[in-house]
């Protein structure tokens, strides 16, 4: 890493690297970026009452309703490898910007969608807006990573995923309280023209608060940019070819190979629980309360994902970061047996306990595998975002497996997924790290 500016300046001596203590505008820097966590958590857990809430408005069956978590996830499939092409040739605080402005048109694409009513239109919208949040994942995950001491990657990056996690928890509320009031989807009951015209109009009133929102931190990112670009490290592997060329080099490593196969899996159990948690909790098999109700209560979910990340935090100060991930995976595993083998009123409150476990496992997966790449930082970090598209196919399955048994029985996919993700913690602890750790302060989890 280059000296100069506030930046961490490494003093070699023989094999050994001292760093000198961050300093208080390289903290500030983090802070301003850490905001991002919080607007793109917040914004992503709107899929859960939204798959419920149009389920109901468009008399869609389980599958159809999950199209529009995977409309979402699917733009990381596309855009993920292009974010990071972006992201080598504009560096951080120019493509962060760039992905606001596009999340801001598919919040204008939302309104437009519910003023005219279509399903498809808000299909698309969503794509678009997930295309904006991709890119700001690709470009904010490293910086955050990057803007501290590089021996506290997995903790820093863990912390911003509690703010993050926070965006989540408060996200589901809000969007029960807009989308899903006096929204029923049992057999027999058909919504009135009155329900129906509300909750399109809780969708357009939140997609536009939303894109407030976006617009006033755009405007405070802008302010910050020769904060945050001072206090960004600078990447010591850079990758300068094109988009196949990316693939390529990610897909040349074993390591980028198999975190992409654990995000993937990760991911997609953790929005097919979400996404079907509100449909879940309201079936008269589990709470049977209504879904209004149990939309609010998918906040519990996600508030177990905020506190676990917290905790998970000074955690990882203290255990090897696989131990960690393989503990949360097998207790994540054998709750979603509890759920499938016991059922009823304990399997709902079980479930939603869920979020505690899911906590950590985004950014130890993403950090682990960082470490171990022989690929770039950016062509790893890109290709471990593409593997979010686990959260557009996997909460197909689980639509197809409810459809054709039970809210309950579908949670033997997500069971399978993280079983597979203990096999992954155990790899990761067997091997050692082959990337110097002021290398690994550039990838994000």
């Amino acid at each position: 890493m280059p000296s100069g500016g506030n930046r961490i300046r490494p003093v070699v001596r023989g094999r050994h690297v001292k760093t000198e203590k961050p300093s208080a505008s390289t903290g500030l820097a983090f802070a301003c970026v850490t905001t991002l966590f919080f607007a793109w958590g917040f914004i992503t857990s709107l899929i859960d009452p939204l798959v419920a809430s149009v389920k109901g408005i468009f008399s869609l069956s389980d599958v159809e309703a999950q199209l529009s978590a995977s409309a979402f996830f699917i733009a990381y499939g596309v855009m993920s490898l292009p974010a990071a092409a972006l992201l080598a040739r504009r560096k951080s605080v120019t493509t962060v910007l760039i992905a606001l402005a596009l999340m801001v048109a598919g919040c204008v694409l939302m309104l437009l969608a519910t003023n005219l009513s279509l399903y498809p239109l808000v299909l698309f919208g969503l794509f678009v807006l997930a295309s904006g949040i991709t890119i700001l994942q690709v470009a904010a995950n490293p910086l955050a990573a990057g803007l501290g001491r590089p021996d506290r990657s997995h903790l820093r990056l863990t912390f911003s995923q509690a703010l993050n996690s926070l965006g989540t928890f408060i996200g589901p509320y809000l969007g029960a309280s807009l989308f899903l009031k006096g929204v029923e989807i049992k057999e027999g009951q058909e919504l009135t023209a009155s329900v129906r015209a509300a909750a399109l109009t809780g969708i357009d009133f939140a997609f536009l608060l939303i894109a407030m929102m976006i617009v006033v931190l755009a405007l405070f990112i802008w302010s910050s940019r020769r904060l945050i670009a001072s206090a960004a490290p600078t990447s010591p592997t850079q990758s300068t070819g094109g988009i196949a060329a990316m693939l390529r080099e990610a897909t040349s490593s074993r390591w980028a190979l198999l975190g992409g196969g654990a995000i993937f899996l990760y991911v997609g159990a953790e929005v097919a629980i979400g996404t079907q948690m509100a449909l879940f909790l309201h079936s008269d098999a589990v709470l049977g309360v209504s879904l209004e109700q149990a939309g609010k209560m998918v906040s519990l979910y996600w508030g177990g994902a905020m506190i676990g990340r917290l905790v998970g935090a000074a955690l990882l100060a203290r255990m090897r970061a696989p131990a960690l991930l393989g503990g949360f995976a097998a207790i994540a595993c054998a709750i979603c047996l509890f759920v499938v083998m016991i059922g009823g009123a304990a399997s709902g409150y079980a479930a939603l306990s869920i979020g505690l476990f899911n906590s950590i496992m985004f950014p130890v997966i993403f950090t682990l595998t960082l470490e171990r790449s022989t690929a770039s930082q950016e062509a790893t970090s890109g290709f471990l975002c593409f593997s979010i598209v686990g959260g557009a196919a996997v909460p197909l399955l689980v639509g197809l497996v409810s459809g054709a048994t039970s809210y309950a029985t579908a949670f033997i996919v997500p069971a399978i997924c993280y079983a597979l993700l203990l096999g992954f913690a155990l790899a990761a602890g067997r091997v050692a790290a082959n990337r110097s750790s002021d290398a690994t302060s550039m990838a994000g989890h």
